[in-house]
């Protein structure tokens, strides 16, 4: 018998008759069960988690489509339920999973006190209310992000199908079963991340990123996979940041046709980044690695997963996303290999450390023997500042060059530092420490309303701004752009731009950086790792002249003439000390340990003094390098 069909017949066996069970589907790795009396369930919710605890799996309950009410009757009822205050923003139907989506500024209004507002949805229009949380700013990728799902939810519930079929397909496994890991992206370099897992029976990508920071070697080593990309069974994506998911799409425009699993935070963010990259390569004159169809193409394939949540991916392969406290939504993944042969986590970027955005990176695991860590910041030289002296010394040079009637450019990742500083002046503002104007350019305005969509991922005290409508990121301090002229903009004094991207490789960072430089009264403050290669670490490295095209399409030379700060203390990257105290408080300890995503350097460094302080099996592979860990 499959294991889908044993799946069907455990939950016959479980529920009782008068749960009027018509259907049963596999959803990728969910079940859901279609019911002529949802009211059963509600008086005994016990029937669901007793279900789900012996499947090992999320079960979604479902009404008989017989039972559903016209979309239009139901749209008027559902209006009448759900209270005035919930803000209801829009409301429309899926068919395909007999579901109604309601997106509202305050879902909990929609669920209702025990859920009794939801349970009366399902009751008199027989449709399950999928709700989701609005966005308190304005976000036109989110909306249309959502409204794509919706279009394509009958194309989407037949991928779940096809998806179910492969995870739960019968193999046969033995004792000589192996497990490897090869290093396509990432390793001994900062860029492009990719690794390729590989059992007899499943094959697995972790992140598949762009070097953005370089024009050479911009893409993972997808080639010596030596067979098409359909082959793969899943892609993991630990978070947004173009150098983890910015290839993703090209996968899809190869052939790809497979799960991507990721958070929902991830799942919008990455596809805010992939348009961007797209548009930022075709104002370049280059020509992009794939285009807003292969984009779309990959959201009708992607499976949000929550933290903890424990999934089948594969029929040898189980995958839990964990906290790792870097951006929004951001992951390590948990790979349980086999009956237990074999456990690995691969951290992602991780922040082991404080963090106005979010609560502490997970450290607890059921078991564990591989380990593949990031050594962004893992040299011995690497240390960075307590971060309330950094946040002093930006206090101090914002005021230093407020009263010197300079202006002020911050270049920052859209997702993750361009939230996190705006955190740390609006809290400045707040206390009164500084009163001047504070402008938002490029995507960081677009992520900032993602990030209000998904409090429940931010830390409490700016989860709970955001649900009492106090966001943080739409203070009076700060001003977005829409459609303001630059250079009006800069002739007030006294300002701060706050702008992405955040290594100046283009965007409207560069577009300030081009208007402000000469200024010797301006300044600019990097917040964030410079990469190898970006002009952002040339600057840092005291580069004075850049060579840049006038109007008249002359080559002409700027000059920087601007002040030049570094503040470390804000990266979402561990510093050396936090990437040690992760190691030794990690539980259980693994017994080898990988080394990634950190310049050469910097991961041999970590690897040896791994090895040397906790008497690990410590090393720092290549790109192109495979290890055996099974």
């Amino acid at each position: 018998m499959s294991v889908i069909e044993e799946t069907k017949e455990t939950i016959h066996e479980l529920l009782p008759e008068k749960c009027k069970v018509t259907k049963i589907e596999m959803e990728g790795p969910e079940v859901a069960i279609y019911t002529k009396n949802p009211k059963a369930f509600f008086e005994n919710e016990n029937f669901v988690a007793k279900t789900a605890f012996e499947l090992k799996k999320r079960v979604n309950i479902r009404t008989d489509k017989s039972l559903l009410m016209d979309e239009k009757e139901a749209d008027e009822k559902v209006r009448q339920i759900v209270p005035v205050d919930a803000s209801i923003k829009e409301i429309y139907f899926d068919p395909a999973f007999s579901e109604i989506t309601i997106e509202s500024i305050k879902p909990g209004l929609v669920i209702g006190k025990g859920g009794e507002t939801s349970k009366r949805i399902i009751l008199e229009t027989g449709w399950t209310p999928n709700i989701i949380r609005a966005p308190t700013q304005p976000s036109e990728i989110l909306k249309g992000i959502r409204h794509q799902l919706h279009k394509y939810s009958s194309e989407r519930k037949k991928i779940l199908r096809e998806t179910s079929e492969k995870i739960y397909a019968e193999i046969e496994q033995s004792p000589r079963d192996w497990f490897r890991v090869e290093a396509l992206g990432g390793f001994k370099q900062v860029g492009r991340s990719c690794l390729f897992l590989e059992t007899p029976h499943t094959k697995v990508l972790l992140d598949c990123g762009v070097n953005v920071a370089g024009n050479s070697e911009a893409y993972p080593y997808l080639s010596v996979m030596h067979f098409p990309p359909n082959d793969l069974d899943a892609v993991v994506i630990t978070h947004a940041h173009l150098d983890h998911s910015g290839f993703v799409p090209f996968l899809f425009k190869s052939g790809y046709r497979g799960p991507v699993y990721s958070t929902p935070p991830t799942r919008d963010l990455m596809t805010l980044l992939q348009f961007d990259y797209i548009d930022v390569l075709l104002k370049e004159g280059k020509e992009p690695p794939y285009n807003e169809t292969d984009v779309k193409l990959m959201l009708k394939y992607c499976i949000p997963r929550e933290y903890r949540e424990v999934t089948d991916i594969a029929p040898d392969m189980r995958l839990t996303l964990h906290n790792a406290a870097h951006i929004l939504g951001s992951a390590s993944v948990h790979m349980h290999v086999g009956e237990g042969a074999h456990n690995l986590i691969y951290t992602g970027d991780i922040k082991y450390g404080f963090t106005r955005l979010f609560n502490n990176v997970d450290m607890h695991y059921p078991r564990l023997e591989s380990l593949i860590i990031e050594s962004t910041y893992g040299g011995r030289d690497a240390i960075q500042p307590n971060r309330q002296d950094a946040e002093d010394r930006l206090l101090r040079i914002v005021k230093e060059t407020i009263e010197g009637d300079g202006n002020i450019l911050i270049p920052v990742f859209a997702v993750g530092r361009g939230q996190e500083i705006m955190l740390v002046l609006e809290n400045f503002y707040r206390n009164g420490l500084f009163d001047t104007k504070c402008y938002i350019d490029g995507m960081t305005n677009e992520a900032s309303a993602i990030h209000t969509a998904y409090p429940e991922y931010l830390r409490k005290d700016v989860q709970r701004r955001i649900l009492q409508n106090d966001s943080p990121f739409t203070a009076e301090i700060f001003e977005p752009m829409n459609g303001k002229n630059r250079d009006e903009v800069l002739k007030e004094k006294g300002i701060i731009v706050i702008a992405s991207s955040g290594m100046l490789t283009g965007g409207a960072s560069l577009g300030y950086l081009y208007r402000m430089a000469e200024t010797p009264e301006n300044c600019l403050i990097f917040v964030g790792y410079q990469g190898e290669g970006s002009l952002g670490r040339k600057i840092q490295g005291g580069l004075k002249n850049i060579p840049i095209t006038d109007e008249n399409g002359k080559t002409k030379a700027l000059n920087i003439n601007m002040r030049i700060e570094t503040l470390e203390g804000f990266s979402g990257h561990s510093d050396r000390d936090q990437l040690l105290a992760y190691v030794r408080n990690l539980k259980p300890k693994p017994k080898r340990v990988l080394v990634n995503h950190g310049e050469k350097t910097r991961a041999a460094d970590l690897a040896r003094t791994l090895a040397a302080r906790f008497r690990l099996n410590a090393s720092c592979p290549s790109n192109l390098d495979a290890v055996r860990l099974k």
